[in-house]
C-alpha cells in the first residue's frame, strides 16, 4: 500500500498521519508495524515520531510479520462468558472495564489476551494486535462480541458488518427526556479537531446512522434501546451527546453531567451502555444466530438507585 503526504500534512507525525488514513488501525499497531520494518518513508525506515515534510511517499506492508507479532502476545487466564462457540467463531460477553485489544499502556489484561488463553486458533486478518477481533466495544461498555477463529470467517463477518447485515442493539441510560419516543440520528462522525482521542459530530466526518426507542422514563433520565446501522468509533456516545442526551457515566463527552450524576448517586464506575442483542447469519452454515445479554448487576443496581 502506498500513501502520499501533501503540503497540508507538513509537520504531522508519521504515526498520526497513518492512523488518520487507515481504517481501524491504531497508533500502537502502526508502531508495531514500523518496528517490524513494514513502513518505509521515501524508501527509508523512520521513527514513529518522524515529522512529515509534505512530499513523502509512505509504503506499508500490513501483512508483514503478523505471525511473529502474534507470537509475542501472551495468553492470559481470564474468566470469559462464552455464549456460543463452533469451529469458525464464538460469541462472548465483554465485561466493562476491560480493553478489547492491546494498545498503548494496556498491559496484558485485554480481551485478546483472554481469547488466546481460551481458544486454540484465532483469525489474523484484523491486525497484529487484534487476533480474532472483528468489531470492538469501548473499554467501559459491556456486552456481546463476535470472535473469528480463522481469516475466511473474519473476512465474511467483516463484509457483513460493512453491508449492515449484522444487527446490534444496545441498552443505554441517558440524561434528560427524549423529544420523541423513537427517532433516527444521522450525524456524520470524525476525529475531534483538537483532541485526537475523541470523536465529534461534524459535516466533514463519515456518515453515521443510529436509531433509538424509549423503553422507560425516569426523573431526569431515559432508558433507551439503541440500534446502530454503521460502526463509527464512539458512535452511540457521540450521537446521543450531540443531541443533548449523553450516556450516563460518560465523562468524555459530558464531563459536567458526569459530575452532577456522581455527586447525587455516586460514581457510576462505567458507561451505562450495554450491547444487549446481536443477530447475524453464520458465514459458513447460513444459519441465523440470535443472542441476548441481560444487563449486568452493576447497571441494574444503578437503575434501582435512580428509581429510589
Amino acid at each position: 500500500m502506498k500513501l502520499q503526504a501533501g503540503p497540508e500534512h507538513r509537520g504531522q507525525r508519521l504515526d498520526v498521519f497513518l492512523t488518520g488514513h487507515l481504517e481501524r488501525v491504531t497508533r500502537s499497531h502502526i508502531q508495531a508495524l514500523n518496528k517490524a520494518g513494514a513502513i518505509r518513508v521515501s524508501g527509508l525506515q523512520e521513527k514513529d515520531g518522524y515529522r512529515l515534510r509534505g512530499i513523502e511517499t509512505i509504503e506499508l506492508d500490513l501483512g508483514l510479520s503478523k505471525a511473529s507479532a502474534m507470537d509475542e502476545l501472551e495468553a492470559n487466564p481470564m474468566s470469559l462468558h462464552v455464549h456460543y462457540e463452533d469451529d469458525d467463531l464464538a460469541v462472548i460477553e465483554k465485561p466493562a472495564g476491560v480493553v478489547v485489544h492491546p494498545g498503548a499502556a494496556t498491559g496484558n489484561n485485554t480481551i485478546v489476551h483472554g481469547l488466546l488463553f481460551h481458544f486454540k486458533s484465532l483469525s489474523k486478518a484484523g491486525g497484529i494486535t487484534r487476533p480474532g477481533i472483528v468489531h470492538r466495544l469501548d473499554k467501559w461498555t459491556s456486552g456481546l462480541l463476535i470472535v473469528a477463529k480463522d481469516d475466511w470467517t473474519h473476512a465474511k463477518l467483516s463484509a457483513a458488518f460493512q453491508e449492515r447485515l449484522v444487527q446490534k442493539s444496545y441498552i443505554a441510560l441517558v440524561h434528560g427526556r427524549m423529544p420523541e419516543p423513537s427517532a433516527e440520528i444521522a450525524l456524520s462522525i470524525g476525529r475531534h479537531s483538537k483532541n485526537r482521542t475523541r470523536m465529534a459530530a461534524h459535516p466533514d466526518g463519515r456518515k453515521a446512522l443510529s436509531s433509538y426507542e424509549v423503553l422507560e422514563e425516569f426523573n431526569g433520565f431515559t432508558l433507551l434501546k439503541v440500534r446502530i446501522m454503521t460502526g463509527r468509533t464512539h458512535q452511540i456516545r457521540v450521537h446521543l451527546s450531540a443531541i443533548g442526551h449523553p450516556v450516563v457515566g460518560d465523562d468524555v463527552y459530558s464531563e459536567s453531567r458526569y459530575k452532577e450524576f456522581a455527586k447525587k448517586y455516586g460514581p457510576p464506575g462505567r458507561y451505562f451502555l450495554h450491547a444487549a442483542e446481536l443477530q447475524f447469519t453464520h458465514p459458513r452454515t447460513g444459519t441465523i444466530l440470535k443472542f441476548e445479554s441481560a444487563l449486568p448487576k452493576e447497571l441494574t443496581s444503578l437503575l434501582e438507585r435512580i428509581r429510589g
